[in-house]
């Protein structure tokens, strides 16, 4: 599917898609990108018996010692069985700090650029399971089904197999189910 325009109006029909794909193929994991909580709330009304984890923006991206999730929100999220996690974002992180510092750019950066070609959803899918792998909230070595979006809201899902950080480049996109026709 292809929407044709980027942005959260698109949030619903791609959970649908999201979960519909999950059916089908027997996937039991799914990964979504929620940085105030709202789009992994949304998911959980439709989610059924599914393994949710959601990733937050880690502290400090916006302000220092800051998230943009509210502990109500979180709390919400953890009592309906969503794992949440807030950790240095594998495609910026401290990489970001080095170029904004000596005004180059790095291979991790190179990377994530890469994967905007495809949409910012696309890379914000990809860069959230292969978190989730590493905090150990999904299992290694399955296919999951991660959903992203430029900004707000939800317009991209994937189909992945990720792998830990340390191992990046070994990460496998099996399918994108949903992405906007605008990168």
């Amino acid at each position: 599917m292809t929407f044709d325009k980027k942005g959260p109006q698109n949030t619903e029909q791609c959970l649908a898609l999201a979960l519909k794909a999950a059916k089908e193929r027997g996937i039991h994991n799914i990964v979504v990108a929620s940085s105030a909580g709202d789009t992994a709330l949304q998911l959980k009304e439709y989610a059924g018996d599914h393994n949710i984890v959601c990733v937050a923006l880690a502290y400090g991206t916006r302000a220092p010692g800051e998230t943009n999730m509210s502990d109500a929100v979180r709390s919400e999220l953890e009592q309906a069985g969503i794992r949440v996690v807030f950790a240095t974002h594998v495609l910026s992180g401290a990489e970001r700090g080095l170029s904004r510092r000596h005004k180059g750019i790095y291979p991790v950066e190179i990377m994530a650029d890469t994967l905007r070609m495809f949409g910012r959803g696309v890379k914000v899918g990809v860069e959230c399971a292969i978190m989730a792998v590493d905090a150990g909230l999904i299992p290694y070595g399955e296919d999951v089904i991660s959903i992203g979006g430029t900004a707000k809201g939800a317009d991209s899902a994937i189909i992945l197999r990720p792998e830990h950080a340390n191992n990046i480049l070994e990460t496998q996109i099996r399918e994108i189910i949903c992405k906007p026709w605008e990168v």
